[in-house]
């Protein structure tokens, strides 16, 4: 690898969904990086000849062999379906293949071999059905990474949002912010922010859980039981953390710009504000893990699979944004 030309890998994802669709769209675009697609080389011709897209398609047997990104062509590193797909309607069949997707491009980062994952999006209800528990990208990757607690962060041109839980059902939220995971988490997202992000002491603002942070009590305890010592313990080390903070005032433009980062309790307290304030520039980023992984920030769209109607933004700027962070950890 050369610090101007990291070898990124992308999963091409759920193969009825917009994920081919993206990822030859790709080929639109001047990308500063060796850039392979994993998928199968007759679904990615097939949705070409579908979309009307003019895309040339080389197979490279190895990471070893993919060169740098040009216009007008895609690497890709073949991985066999396991079904024939037609867009837009799933098939259970095909979610090993899913699978192996991540698995092959989660080892050829783990191994140093390629630099960044970049994934498109997945259907969990397929996998779940095929008889693989599956919650998504982020603790499937962690799992295979071996790492302890994987953290999700949406990053935007103008905001950062870190999640302290992610696909719970509410009822399960207060249960699952015990103190000990809770500091763990933060320690992750600030040395990744300093590691990853380059940023010297990052500014860290944490949500409460209840409106108005609990109201001193009244509304809810979690944020004096739990959050509120956890933050004080940090902040007594040096940190630059502070909250928990009521999450309707939060996002305003004057406390973003007194933070690097916003870390809610709860995967729609924040994921609600930064889609509303940036969909389809927003990138999907796992931190926590001893790879650089990226994804975009929205679903399969299987409506608008094969239609020509898909946008490749988010997945651009998760491929950008992968090569930031890999030649930052190089």
């Amino acid at each position: 690898m050369t610090a101007e030309q990291p070898i990124v890998v992308v999963t091409s994802g759920e193969p009825a969904g917009i994920g081919p669709d993206i990822c030859l769209a790709l080929a639109k675009h001047h990308v500063g990086a060796r850039l392979a697609v994993l998928a199968d080389h007759g679904l990615l011709a097939d949705r070409a000849r579908k979309l009307g897209a003019r895309v040339a398609l080389r197979d490279c047997d190895t990471v070893a062999h993919v060169g740098p990104h040009l216009v007008g062509s895609l690497q890709v590193l073949p991985v066999a379906l396991r079904a024939p797909v037609a867009a837009g309607q799933l098939d259970v069949a095909n979610a090993p293949y899913v699978l192996d997707l991540l698995r092959r491009g989660a080892a050829l980062c783990s191994a140093r071999a390629a630099q960044a994952l970049v994934t498109a999006p997945v259907q969990k209800s397929v996998i779940s059905a095929s008889g693989v528990a599956f919650s998504g990208h982020t603790e499937f990757l962690a799992e295979l990474t071996g790492a302890p607690l994987p953290v999700m962060l949406l990053a935007s041109k103008s905001l950062r949002v870190a999640l302290a839980t992610t696909h719970l059902p509410l009822r399960a939220v207060p249960e699952a912010l015990e103190p000990g995971r809770l500091e763990q988490l933060l320690r992750i997202v600030h040395a990744d922010l300093e590691r990853r992000f380059e940023i010297s002491h990052p500014r860290i603002l944490v949500l409460g859980l209840n409106p108005h942070a609990g109201e001193s009590g009244t509304l809810g305890g979690e944020e004096r039981a739990i959050i509120e010592p956890v933050v004080r313990k940090l902040a007594a080390e040096g940190l630059a953390i502070s909250g928990p903070v009521s999450a309707d005032t939060a996002f305003t433009p004057e406390s973003l710009a007194r933070c690097d980062v916003v870390v809610a309790m709860y995967h729609d307290q924040g994921l609600t504000a930064i889609k509303a304030l940036a969909f389809g520039e927003v990138v999907n980023v796992t931190l926590g893990l001893p790879i650089v992984r990226t994804s975009v920030d929205h679903g399969t769209a299987l409506a608008l699979a094969g239609t020509g109607t898909a946008r490749e933004a988010s997945l651009l700027a998760a491929v950008e944004l992968a090569i930031e962070l890999a030649r930052a950890s190089a």
